[in-house]
């Protein structure tokens, strides 16, 4: 895969696609429950003032997502903005 790259990475008002997640066990099943699946777009909305966690838009849901986790999640790059 070219050009991949972790959530955290994502701007606000951005948007791409979920290439692969790299969490393994149970963390992979959470991230999979939350619909964070390869293939699905996801947007970043919003960070919180300190920075973490940030929340994402995900299908039709705003999921908000600490850094440790979000980093499981590799993403590839979107030909539109998410604004």
């Amino acid at each position: 895969m070219t050009d991949t790259f972790s959530l955290p990475r994502l701007e606000p008002g951005f948007s791409a696609i979920i290439a692969q997640l790299t969490a393994q066990g149970e963390m992979r099943r959470r991230l999979q429950d939350m619909g964070f699946i390869p293939g699905t777009t996801v947007a970043c909305l919003q960070r919180s003032p300190l920075g973490d966690p940030t929340a994402y838009r995900i299908r039709e849901a705003v999921i908000a997502l600490r850094e440790e986790d979000a980093r499981h999640i590799l993403l590839k790059k979107e030909a539109s903005h998410g604004r």
